[in-house]
């Protein structure tokens, strides 16, 4: 599976293929808000590649990057416990975009995604909303969606079902450039 995702990564990177590519940088926040505890963390390390004319994109983010929680002992067991994230490092996202939108002209832009999530080992399709700016020649992307956990063979052990919520809201910003 990961090497599925390697590949698709170094397709598009490829320069033959992508006449018009852009590489994306940014952030990815969680919040698990729970009835007892609310969770909260945050990865600067999304990665990734779209592709404006071919409306093609492909993004990562390694697990270990994210920084935050309210302790080191719940950082430990949200890697060790519930992500796995030695067996599944990176959570992944690749497909194409529904809608066009003029990367040339400025202006803020809804458009839908279509791919497949990886996350755990378990991959999914979703379609998300985005919204673009574009700013001269940068393009700046948002999202905001849920994630269930149940769905990503994600077990909350029922200790712990109070302080952990089954629906994990993901916030997404990035920033895109030509390499």
């Amino acid at each position: 599976m990961i090497r599925f995702y390697i590949i698709i990564i170094c397709i598009l990177f490829s320069g033959e293929l992508f006449a018009q590519k852009w590489q994306i940088k940014g952030n990815v926040s969680f919040i698990s808000d729970a009835p007892l505890e609310m969770i909260s963390a945050e990865s600067k390390k999304l990665n990734g590649l779209i592709d404006v004319e071919k409306s093609t994109f492909a993004f990562t983010i390694p697990l270990k990057s994210f920084e935050g929680f309210n302790s080191a002992l719940q950082k430990e067991h949200f890697h060790e416990n519930y992500m796995e994230s030695g067996t599944f490092p990176n959570i992944t996202y690749a497909g194409k975009l529904l809608d066009k939108f003029p990367s040339g002209v400025d202006g803020v832009y809804e458009v839908r995604s279509k791919g497949f999530f990886t996350i755990h080992g378990v991959k999914k399709e979703r379609i998300l909303k985005n919204t673009i700016r574009v700013k001269g020649n940068k393009i700046f992307l948002e999202s905001q969606f849920t994630i269930l956990l149940n769905e990503y063979n994600i077990v909350i052990p029922k200790i712990v079902n109070k302080k952990i919520a089954e629906e994990i809201k993901v916030f997404v910003t990035g920033e895109a450039f030509i390499p």
